[in-house]
């Protein structure tokens, strides 16, 4: 069930000015008097009208999947990172030269080229002239507008609609409702399983026009992953007596502690703001919490966090019992073959090349 969310209404009159700025700058790339810079390559972007947690990093993993026949690029702003202007990622880069969500991406796709830059257009122009990529993957810059995306694509979360948001800072959008119309692609994420009458309602709410796609797709998890040197573990391992502590510095941990609650009833949730850097103080609550709740305790965190961790001096009691949750995302069964092939065939559309290297 959709949920309205809450809105500061104090806030509001801060919301109208926020909303009054964000307007003007958009008018201002509509009358060409700041310039977006279209490319020769694809460039897909993905992003949200929200703040943080529609699910962006596992839909470009998407992506990266499905563009696999291709030399693709990833570029990210690295939000979080310690370090400025262009970093290309490398088998000994960490999350604090990258930031958390690049460097996952990397340790799960060696094989793609992911670089850092704040300035998209110098990033991309970047990537062009040293690494020419076929494909270039733009995450988190729908905002961006110096860059004119060949595909844009839209996220909004199932359970924070954008329909039903606010601006900055009395709710979460970064932008108006308007934005949504520079999408060519809108998905609905980490929808439950719906009804026809549910998606039907859901997308005279999105209301997408006639040249927009609009999509749902959904969230599963993968099994526990040993960060360190944990003993192998499967969800059938966890008894409902199992104790869990769960980690989580992201935007929205509740789906992960549905998830976990499945299979145990003694799960405790520490949360932490999104993109969190941990202190040597909170590890060592962290540690005492998990001795704490026994020696059977294990604990669980989400990839994202566990890119940050890995670089933070973990006792060997934490290390022996931390698991990462892996997660991706599906498009619902009876889309999947339709935009699967619309991403493919703008790329060879595009970009005839990449259908003769393929």
């Amino acid at each position: 069930m959709i949920t309205t969310p809450s809105i500061h209404r104090t806030l509001l009159p801060l919301s109208w000015l926020y909303g009054l700025g964000v307007k003007v700058r958009n008018l201002l790339f509509t009358w060409e008097v700041y310039k977006e810079e279209s490319f020769p390559i694809p460039v897909i972007c993905l992003g949200n009208l929200t703040v943080g947690g529609t699910g962006k990093t596992p839909h470009t993993e998407y992506l990266i999947r499905l563009l696999r026949h291709y030399d693709t690029a990833i570029l990210s702003r690295g939000y979080g990172r310690e370090t400025k202007g262009f970093v290309l990622a490398s088998p000994t880069t960490t999350a604090k030269q990258i930031g958390d969500e690049p460097y996952q991406i990397y340790q799960k796709f060696p094989f793609t080229t992911v670089a850092v830059q704040e300035k998209r257009t110098e990033g991309i122009n970047r990537l062009m002239e040293e690494h020419h990529p076929q494909v270039i993957l733009l995450d988190d810059a729908y905002q961006h507008r110096y860059v004119k995306a060949g595909l844009n694509i839209l996220l909004t979360d199932y359970n924070r609609l954008m329909t039903r948001d606010h601006l900055l800072p009395a709710g979460r959008l970064r932008e108006p409702l308007s934005g949504k119309d520079r999408a060519h692609v809108i998905i609905i994420t980490k929808c439950p399983v719906l009804t026809a009458n549910e998606l039907q309602e859901l997308r005279q709410e999105i209301k997408p026009g006639s040249n927009q796609h609009l999509f749902f797709s959904q969230i599963y998890y993968g099994e526990p992953q040993a960060i360190f040197q944990a003993k192998p573990f499967t969800w059938r391992d966890i008894s409902s007596h199992t104790p869990i502590l769960l980690i989580a510095g992201i935007a929205n941990p509740a789906p992960l502690l549905k998830q976990i609650q499945q299979y145990s009833r003694q799960v405790k949730l520490m949360e932490f703001r999104d993109h969190h850097t941990f202190t040597s103080q909170e590890l060592e609550n962290i540690q005492e919490t998990l001795k704490g709740m026994g020696p059977q305790a294990l604990l669980f965190t989400t990839e994202k966090d566990a890119a940050r961790l890995k670089d933070m001096p973990l006792s060997q009691e934490l290390q022996s019992r931390m698991y990462q949750i892996p997660i991706q995302v599906q498009i619902t069964s009876d889309q999947q073959e339709d935009f699967d092939k619309l991403i493919i065939n703008f790329v060879e559309h595009f970009y005839p090349v990449c259908k003769e290297q393929k």
